[in-house]
């Protein structure tokens, strides 16, 4: 009775990952068919708008300078530019950036340093602040890891003028790409994102999202959804939902690159994740609702819906790291595996791992414009989200449960070359006993391994080595990062 059960919640698991691996091919097809249809250029306007800039910032004493800079070299008629710092930061971060401005200023700059009393609603507290505080019809907004193009405000503005459109997103870049390994699996993941699912999903009507910067919204879409809410810890993904339901549309110029710097410290990188796989879930309970009853066809409500349900994939892949031991056991003493197990293994593998590798190759073609040798980090790309499973599982649960706990910011360091290094720079990550659960889960897989090795039992072994090699790497780089 125990096996039947362990195998049909395996079994359960499994068949929920190949849905969303489906998924996942659905978002190629429509890649395949949509990325040759460019969109119509819109000529400049014969007066450029005004526009502010807003930077929000917290505790960034690093990168603060590089962004401000970046933010005043924009192409862009000086006396039409508005940029507002708003800086909730507790350290020394405050007195560089009021050094900063006053030097801007005298410089002719129209750029103001704005200080909050206190930091409520994180980020999307400080974003509601400048909107209230004579924000211009259109504004930008870059999170201080960002370092946007000069000519960003000119290759973005002429779309949002156009009528009905709400927010341009541009696609991100990464400045730090081969900094370590962490950064180059990071860049693949993020690009795949950027490349394929968002480009799928605005050219196709479907809904897609801002993604927090290196975007440009109509300041009139923002007050129409309801204004910059915090119930949530991904404010740009409900706000993005939130405009779409209002009837703004959005546009995504994946031709415009905003280069950031990614985060190189394992505690740093599980933070950001946890904070979007946790924000996206509360987000899809606050407007799942809402999106079903809303006038939209089928197919794109259903769409909608599988976008802000995607972070379960992690619960889902739990079940079978904690089930795979046993499940391998109960195979191997089976004197013969029925037909249809070895079927419904053969579909899952297509529907569900097969999905990943074709997903993320066409990504690192797409990128970096050919496959080989990046290839060879497509093991280690499934292992670090195997790693990841987690740190984004138990932060699905705590939205499904109602654990709330604040915004963590993912600090930056200002690293680009190989030689910059993040460990004698402030900011360290907190003590936290999660490393030592995914050691102990990578330790479960070393046993499994060198039983069933003992056994000669084969057929599971490359799962096996992706489940060990991912918690031990996630485990290990924490410890590294605590200590």
């Amino acid at each position: 009775m125990l096996d039947s059960i362990l195998f049909a919640l395996y079994l359960i698991a499994l068949s929920a990952l190949g849905l969303f691996g489906i998924h996942k091919y659905y978002l190629l097809r429509m890649y395949k068919q949509l990325k040759k249809r460019p969109l119509p250029v819109p000529p400049h306007p014969a007066m450029w708008p005004r526009v502010t800039v807003q930077l929000p910032v917290y505790n960034e004493r690093y990168v603060i300078k590089r962004l401000l800079k970046a933010a005043v070299r924009l192409d862009y008629p000086k006396e039409k530019l508005h940029i507002q710092v708003l800086d909730d930061s507790t350290d020394e971060t405050v007195k560089l950036c009021r050094r900063m401005v006053t030097v801007l200023r005298a410089q002719g700059f129209d750029i103001e340093h704005i200080r909050r009393p206190e930091r409520t609603g994180f980020k999307a507290g400080a974003l509601a602040h400048g909107v209230r505080r004579h924000a211009a019809e259109y504004i930008a907004i870059f999170d201080a890891d960002f370092l946007p193009q000069a000519d960003f405000l000119k290759q973005t503005i002429p779309y949002l003028m156009q009528p009905g459109i709400g927010m341009v997103q541009t696609r991100w870049g990464h400045i730090n790409r081969n900094y370590s390994l962490l950064t180059k699996l990071q860049a693949v993941f993020l690009d795949a994102h950027f490349i394929i699912e968002h480009l799928a999903r605005n050219r196709s009507g479907r809904f897609f999202n801002f993604n927090g910067t290196a975007g440009v919204w109509r300041k009139q879409a923002i007050i129409d959804a309801g204004g910059w809410q915090h119930d949530t810890l991904t404010e740009d993904l409900d706000l993005s939902y939130r405009a779409q339901l209002a009837g703004w549309r959005f546009i995504y110029l994946p031709e415009v690159v905003t280069p950031a710097e990614l985060p190189a410290e394992m505690n740093a990188y599980k933070n950001q994740q946890h904070r979007w796989a946790k924000g996206s879930v509360q987000t899809g309970l606050k407007l799942i609702p809402r999106i079903w009853r809303s006038d939209f066809p089928l197919h794109i409500r259903l769409e909608a819906i599988i976008h802000l349900s995607n972070n379960f994939a992690y619960l889902m892949m739990a079940i079978p790291a904690v089930l795979l031991v046993p499940v391998v056991k109960i195979q191997s003493e089976m004197y013969d595996i029925p037909w249809k197990l070895v079927f419904i293994y053969f579909a899952v593998f297509f529907a569900a791992t097969l999905s990943v590798i074709i997903y993320y190759s066409v990504a690192i073609k797409e990128a970096l414009g050919k496959l080989w040798p990046h290839v060879l980090y497509l093991p280690l790309l499934m292992a670090l989200g195997i790693g990841l499973s987690l740190n984004n599982g138990r932060a699905a649960l705590e939205a499904v449960f109602g654990h709330q706990s604040e915004f963590k910011r993912t600090p930056k360091f200002n690293l680009i070359g190989r030689n910059d290094s993040w460990r004698k720079k402030f900011y360290k990550p907190g003590k936290s006993y999660q490393p030592l659960i995914e050691l102990l889960i990578a330790s479960y897989f070393t046993y499994g391994t060198l039983y069933f090795i003992s056994q000669e039992v084969y057929f599971s072994m490359p799962f096996f080595l992706l489940f060990q090699v991912g918690f031990f790497y996630t485990g290990l780089s924490s410890v590294s990062g605590q200590r």
